[in-house]
């Protein structure tokens, strides 16, 4: 038996299962938007996933739960990004590059997951168990920030201006994050955020006024 197998308790790979999660979160995800949290049951997210209810409490430990791994999509795009950011490049240069690039080819997170986290991120607003989940996929986020900006800086992950200035990036991000989507599910013109360039420097702007200038230059 592999250590995956182990790991898992019933011959699942790691893989299979962060895979069934997600697939699981998606059909959660569809039914708190359609119908509201207090209304669906996780009878009705294993019927929708063609599961048993049993499949669906061995993977999470509430149905609220069930909207983590789709709620985490909505951050997986941008921190790719930002991963890959060379020392040589401005923020403004990277993100605009790389976000234009992704027009082209398959991004990471496909379209349909990025809309679904919209919504779990706006229903958040009202459903507190919901917020939990947004909540730790932007805890996620600061953590990646700190080891992209540690490097940046040549600091450690885990010095203070650098633990600073990674929540500052966070916290545009997460605000962004949340205006945009709201303002794209309430039916806003798609042409302001369709245009890569300004949304990139929209959100480099803001990073570097939040981190008074330090994050967004090239280092060399």
């Amino acid at each position: 038996m592999t250590t995956a197998k182990k790991r898992n308790g019933g011959g699942m790979s790691e893989q299979r299962r962060l895979r069934l999660r997600l697939e699981i979160s998606r059909e959660a995800a569809r039914l708190f938007w359609e119908q509201g949290v207090a209304a669906t049951s996780g009878d009705q997210i294993a019927e929708a996933g063609g599961l048993s209810t049993r499949t669906i409490w061995r993977h999470f430990r509430s149905k609220e739960s069930c909207a983590e791994p789709i709620v985490m999509q909505g951050v997986v795009t941008l921190l790719s990004v930002m991963r890959s950011w060379p020392r040589q490049s401005s923020l403004e240069e990277h993100l605009t590059t790389e976000l234009t690039r992704l027009r082209h080819e398959e991004p990471p997170v496909p379209l349909a997951d990025e809309m679904l986290a919209m919504k779990m991120i706006r229903l958040a607003d009202t459903e507190p168990a919901l917020r939990t989940a947004w909540l730790m996929a932007c805890d996620q986020t600061e953590r990646e920030m700190c080891v992209i900006i540690g490097d940046r800086l040549q600091r450690p992950s885990d010095d203070l201006d650098v633990r600073m200035y990674a929540t500052s990036a966070a916290g545009v991000i997460r605000v962004l994050d949340e205006h945009i989507g709201a303002a794209i599910l309430a039916g806003a013109d798609l042409a302001e955020f369709n245009d890569v360039t300004a949304v990139s420097q929209r959100y480099a702007h803001a990073i570097r006024t939040a981190t008074g200038g330090v994050v967004g230059e090239p280092v060399a």
